[in-house]
């Protein structure tokens, strides 16, 4: 394994600090400003201003290899630059959830009409996207459980059910919603389910709340959806009937990639408030950053980092050798040691600043909340530690017999 950049993946490593520094962190003050003013949900103007900016500059759709031409390994250093302001920067460059995620599933399975229709505006930036699979009744984390109707009505299927926490549906630019629910209940268990395409605003579907993560409205918000009724064309099947679990796991084996690198992103800023932290305040005589507790939380802190990117690097290596199925252990490792890491990290963070630190004056309480979330999103840290015990149990065994 080499993880060295190629010559054209540094230079945009480059290029992306470059727009950091120079757009992306000025403005986190200004988004802030506007929806303080004018409400959780609405688009703050600055956004279109730095999508633009990134345009200029060739920072776009960097995420999926067929638009950027750069590997897994090399685009999760950008996700990581990304991750240094994980509001603004992912949808800047037009690679945010879960509009990637969508996008690289529109890329596998939509028909020519369905890319045209939505693929092409979502990789223009200029409509946002909608995965609706989780809801409240069931435990999403396994998607079989999934209730939700999906049945056949001549030319039309009629969708029926509940889903919440449907990341992006608060945005009024989320125009397109994959749908996954039950064509087929009676069906083996892994056929039963389809995703179809619901345009927003259709008859019978009602967002019914927008529900805070930790306290936090996020801009695109994620929502509680009701679905009654709502009748759409047979021709905005993904796919085929059946193939909805298929779907669903092709569609999230990069993309755990990118949050967890993002994730990174958010405790190299974090470490990097801290040592500065550090150095400024002085207590009991002397510098924080002299203090030995506080030496021994920067050095474990560092560790944790190297060991996560590099964890995460090579998933992401084995993903570009041979796919996700060459990575399934992999991808759920990074999936719990990326976001526990952060969540350490901050956590030391916080501590250094003290009351400071969870308050909105540093991003630390927003990154913490979010660290914490990410252990949910994309099935929970217990699922993937099943995941990956169930896939050692099968790896030859090079010493057998009985044990002492």
């Amino acid at each position: 394994m080499d993880f060295t950049p190629s010559p054209r993946a540094a230079e945009m490593s480059e290029q992306m600090w470059d727009f950091m520094t120079e757009h992306v962190l000025p403005a986190e003050p200004v988004w802030a400003a506007h929806l303080a003013e004018h409400g959780p949900h609405t688009h703050p103007p600055v956004m279109e201003e730095l999508k633009a900016e990134a345009r200029r500059r060739g920072l776009w759709n960097l995420f999926h290899h067929t638009y950027s031409g750069l590997s897994n390994v090399e685009y999760a250093a950008i996700a990581e630059i990304s991750g240094w302001s994980p509001v603004l920067a992912p949808e800047a460059i037009n690679c945010q959830a879960p509009d990637t995620g969508n996008m690289e599933t529109l890329e596998l399975f939509a028909t020519p009409e369905q890319r045209e229709r939505w693929l092409e505006p979502l990789l223009d930036g200029t409509i946002r996207s909608a995965f609706a699979m989780t809801e409240p009744a069931v435990a999403s984390s396994d998607a079989t459980n999934i209730e939700m109707r999906i049945e056949r009505d001549g030319a039309d299927y009629v969708i029926n059910g509940r889903k919440w926490f449907i990341s992006g549906a608060a945005d009024e630019r989320c125009k397109i919603f994959i749908v996954m629910g039950k064509t087929n209940p009676d069906a083996e268990s892994h056929r039963q389910q389809s995703m179809i395409l619901v345009e927003r605003d259709t008859p019978g579907m009602v967002i019914e709340r927008h529900l805070p993560l930790f306290g936090y409205q996020d801009q695109h918000g994620h929502s509680e959806i009701t679905f009654t009724d709502v009748r759409v064309p047979a021709t905005n099947l993904l796919a085929n009937e059946g193939d909805g679990f298929a779907i669903a796991q092709a569609r999230l084996g990069p993309g755990r990639v990118h949050h967890a690198m993002r994730a990174i992103g958010m405790a190299e800023r974090a470490l990097e408030l801290l040592v500065d932290r550090a150095e400024t305040r002085v207590a009991f005589g002397k510098p924080l950053i002299e203090q030995s507790n506080v030496q021994d939380a920067i050095a474990q802190s560092r560790i944790e980092i190297e060991q996560a990117r590099l964890l995460v690097y090579r998933c992401a290596w084995l993903i570009d050798q041979g796919g996700a199925k060459n990575a399934r252990s992999e991808v759920s490792e990074i999936k719990i040691a990326a976001p526990a890491m952060a969540c350490a990290v901050i956590e030391r963070a916080i501590e250094v600043f003290g009351a400071a630190g969870v308050s909105d004056d540093t991003p630390l309480a927003y990154f913490s909340a979010w660290a914490r979330v990410l252990r949910i999103v994309d099935g929970p840290d217990a699922v993937h530690r099943r995941t990956i015990a169930r896939l050692e149990r099968r790896r030859p065994r090079r010493v057998t017999g009985d044990a002492l």
